[in-house]
């Protein structure tokens, strides 16, 4: 006998969101790891708010969902918020319930520079190599350093001249319409307006320029853990005159 395709909405679910992911999921191990290296960082969380004044939204849920967003690569945090609001997944992982708001995506800036700070970060990321330690997953004999351009947030356009000679945007628009063939520009002359610290690099002759910042990975070769991570500024690099 064919169901009929008629689509009523429930008042109540009897399914907990517990209950929703696969036993076997391989975000469950995920997800027993961090809580457990978040609670070794519970006083570092109460050094960072007030004893007073209304609650917070928990730093855990916060760098969850940070920690979350990178793996899944979701590119804004705008975006970010949007699927928390109708991923089961996501909300179980972060720890939300399934009738909980979720918050502004303003929140992730608001409490960028007091949470997810290089502090914080850091400590995190440093339980973790100290778990490995423990459970004797790393060892100190073969290392090996691995380094990769990071992009910036920012376009070319804004890569202009630092004395201000640069034509002003035209009537409309945010940005000027400028035919930069035949100009040299070069780190020492030129910053970009979107993003100052951002340099003009390019791994290789042939390969293109663009704006961007350097990432060092110390790894452990037997696991292939990273033990260690720094960003550091592209070197000097400049544009020559016939770049198109």
């Amino acid at each position: 006998m064919r169901g009929a395709d008629i689509t009523q909405q429930e008042l109540f679910s009897y399914r907990t969101l517990e209950d929703r992911i696969p036993k076997d999921h391989p975000l469950r191990k995920l997800r027993a790891v961090v809580d457990i290296l978040l609670t070794t960082l519970d006083s570092e969380f109460d050094a960072l708010y007030a004893r007073t004044g209304r609650e917070s939204i928990p730093p855990e849920r916060l760098l969850r969902a940070s920690l979350i967003q990178v793996l899944f690569s979701v590119r804004s945090e705008r975006q970010w918020v949007q699927q928390i609001e109708f991923n089961l997944l996501y909300r179980w992982f972060v720890g939300l319930t399934l009738d909980a708001e979720v918050w502004d995506h303003s929140t992730f800036s608001a409490n960028r520079d007091r949470l997810l700070n290089e502090r914080i970060s850091r400590l995190f990321f440093e339980r973790v190599v100290l778990l490995a330690e423990w459970q004797d997953l790393l060892s100190d004999e073969h290392f090996s350093v691995d380094g990769t351009l990071i992009q910036a947030w920012a376009s070319m356009k804004s890569f202009v001249k630092k004395d201000g000679s640069s034509p002003p945007p035209e009537a409309g628009g945010r940005n000027p319409s400028v035919d930069f063939k035949g100009e040299k520009r070069a780190n020492a002359t030129h910053a970009s307006t979107t993003d100052p610290e951002a340099r003009l690099y390019k791994k290789s002759e042939g390969d293109k320029a663009q704006l961007c910042f350097m990432g060092h990975a110390l790894m452990e070769n037997r696991t292939g853990l990273v033990v260690d991570v720094e960003v550091t500024h592209a070197p000097a690099f400049s544009i020559p005159a016939d770049h198109d």
